[in-house]
C-alpha cells in the first residue's frame, strides 16, 4: 500500500510540513484506520519529494512515530505500521484466574491466605497522633520509611522510591526503558502480566529457560548473544515454578552479565513470605539492577505498595515522570507500612505465615510424590504441575470442584510441555485427597475426551 499511503499522507499533511506536523498527520491516519496495521509506509526520500521537504525532516518524523510505538523499521524492507493489540484481546493475564466463587477449591488465584495477613488495626491506631500530610511538595517517600527500606535492601541502592505495587513498578520501569523493537530477556515460563506489558511496549521477547535453581546460565548466554536491552527476572519464589536463585547461581549469572550493559529488573514479589533467602544480582552489579520489593503477599494486597531501589538514572527518571501523574503513593499508607515493618508482633505474624506456606507447600509436594508425581521448586505459594494435556486436566479438576490456572499463559516459547499453575497458599488440609485428584488429572493424555 505504499502508493495509496503516500497519497494519503501528502493530502493529510498539506502545507504544515514540520516534523511534528508530519508525524501527527500520519498518527491520525493510523488511528483512524486509513493506514492499516502492517502496511508499509513510503520511503523517506519518496515522501520528502512529495512534501517538498528535506529527507532529514521526514526522518525526524519517523523517529517520533517510532518512539510513540506507531511504526517499526525492518531494515531494507522499510518502515511498517505497528500491529496493535485489539481491544478484544485480553492478553495472557486474564486467562489465568477463574471467576471468584466458581469452585469449592480455587487454586488459580496466585494470592496469599487472608487469614495469615497481619492485622492493620494497631498500625492504623498508631497513626492517630501523626500530623496530617497535606502538602503536594513533600518528598514522595516518607524519610523514615526510606531509611528502614535502605537498611533492608539487598545492596546499596543509588536511588529508592515507593510506588503502588510491584506491577505498577514494572509498568513504569518498562515505560521508561523499553522502546518498540527492543530485545528483552524474559523467564520461560514467566509471569503473564510481565509478558503482557513487554508485548504491549513492542518488545521482542527472548526466552531464557528456567531449570532447577532458576535461570539457566547456558540459555542466558545464548540470549545475551542477541544483544538485548533488558533482563526481567524473579530472584526467588519464582512464579510459577517456585525456584529461587542461590548464591552460586547468582555468581554464575553475574559473570555472564558483567560483559554486557543491559538493565536488570528483579521482581521480589513475595518478599518475606517467599520461604527462601534473597540473593540479588545487585550485590554484584548494583548500578545495573533495579530491585522491586512487594509488600502485598506478606502484609496485604490492599496496601498497594512496593519499594523500588537500585540504578539511579532509571529510578530518578521514573520518579520525575510520575510527578506529572499521581506523584506519590499515599503517605498515610506508607505510614501504615512503616508501622508494620517496625513492629515485633507483625514480624512474628509474617514469619509464622512464611512457615505456614512452606509447610502447606511441602505437604502437598510430599503427597503428590506418594502418587508418583514430582513438581519442581522449593519456595513460594505456587506449584508448577506437568500434565498430559492442559485442557483435559482443567476439565477433570473442574468436575471435582477444583479450579486451576492454565500453564500456557506463563509460557513464552511454543511447543513446550503443558503445565498447570497451582496456588497452595490457602490449602490447609486434605493434602492426600487433593494430590490424588491432581495426579489423576495430570495423567490424562492428549486426545482423550474428558467429561463425555
Amino acid at each position: 500500500m505504499t502508493e495509496p499511503a503516500l497519497t494519503a499522507i501528502t493530502n493529510a499533511v498539506g502545507t504544515s510540513t514540520g516534523p511534528a506536523d508530519i508525524a501527527s498527520a500520519i498518527g491520525r491516519l493510523i488511528s483512524d484506520g486509513n493506514i492499516p496495521s502492517g502496511d508499509r509506509l513510503p520511503t523517506v526520500r519518496a515522501l520528502a519529494r512529495n512534501l517538498n521537504v528535506s529527507p532529514s525532516v521526514v526522518a525526524d518524523s519517523w523517529r517520533r512515530l517510532h518512539h510513540a510505538g506507531l511504526l517499526t523499521t525492518e531494515g531494507r524492507r522499510g518502515s511498517f505500521v505497528r500491529a496493535r493489540r485489539q481491544p478484544e484481546d485480553p492478553g495472557r493475564f486474564w486467562q489465568v484466574p477463574v471467576n471468584p466463587h466458581t469452585y469449592r477449591l480455587d487454586l488459580s488465584t496466585g494470592t496469599p491466605d487472608p487469614t495469615l495477613l497481619p492485622l492493620l488495626g494497631p498500625a492504623l491506631a498508631a497513626l492517630r497522633d501523626e500530623p496530617p500530610v497535606s502538602s503536594y511538595l513533600d518528598q514522595p517517600t516518607l524519610p523514615t520509611l526510606s531509611e528502614v527500606l535502605r537498611q533492608r535492601w539487598p545492596f546499596e541502592p543509588e536511588a529508592l522510591t515507593v510506588v503502588d505495587g510491584a506491577l505498577d513498578a514494572l509498568d513504569r520501569i518498562i515505560a521508561e526503558t523499553v522502546n518498540y523493537g527492543d530485545r528483552v530477556l524474559v523467564e520461560d515460563p514467566g509471569f503473564p502480566p510481565t509478558i503482557d506489558m513487554l508485548e504491549l511496549a513492542g518488545a521482542e521477547l527472548i526466552p531464557v529457560q528456567m531449570v532447577e535453581g532458576g535461570l539457566d546460565p547456558d540459555s542466558l548466554a545464548h540470549g545475551l548473544a542477541m544483544d538485548p536491552n533488558l533482563l526481567v527476572l524473579q530472584p526467588r519464589a519464582h512464579n510459577p515454578t517456585g525456584w529461587s536463585h542461590d548464591a552460586e547461581r547468582v555468581d554464575q549469572l553475574a559473570d555472564l552479565l558483567k560483559g554486557s550493559d543491559l538493565l536488570i529488573i528483579e521482581d521480589d514479589h513475595s518478599g518475606e513470605v517467599s520461604g527462601s533467602t534473597l540473593h540479588s544480582l545487585g550485590t554484584r552489579l548494583p548500578d545495573r539492577v533495579v530491585h522491586i520489593r512487594s509488600f502485598s503477599k506478606a502484609y496485604g494486597p490492599d496496601l498497594r505498595l512496593a519499594a523500588v531501589g537500585g540504578s539511579g538514572p532509571v529510578i530518578e527518571a521514573m520518579v520525575h515522570r510520575r510527578q506529572l501523574g499521581p506523584a506519590w503513593s499515599s503517605r498515610l499508607l506508607q505510614g501504615v507500612l512503616l508501622q508494620l515493618l517496625t513492629t515485633r508482633a507483625t514480624a512474628d505474624t509474617v514469619a509464622e505465615a512464611a512457615a505456614t506456606y512452606a509447610a502447606r507447600r511441602s505437604s502437598l509436594i510430599n503427597s503428590l510424590r506418594a502418587h508418583g508425581v514430582t513438581v519442581p521448586g522449593k519456595s513460594g505459594i505456587n506449584l508448577w504441575l506437568e500434565v498430559g494435556d492442559e485442557t483435559n486436566a482443567l476439565v477433570a479438576l473442574s468436575a471435582q470442584g477444583i479450579g486451576a490456572a492454565p500453564g500456557s499463559p506463563f509460557m513464552v516459547s511454543s511447543g513446550t510441555v503443558p503445565h498447570l499453575r497451582l496456588t497452595v497458599a490457602t490449602v490447609g488440609t486434605g493434602f492426600d485427597e487433593l494430590a490424588g485428584a491432581l495426579a489423576e488429572a495430570a495423567s490424562i493424555p492428549p486426545g482423550r475426551r474428558v467429561g463425555a
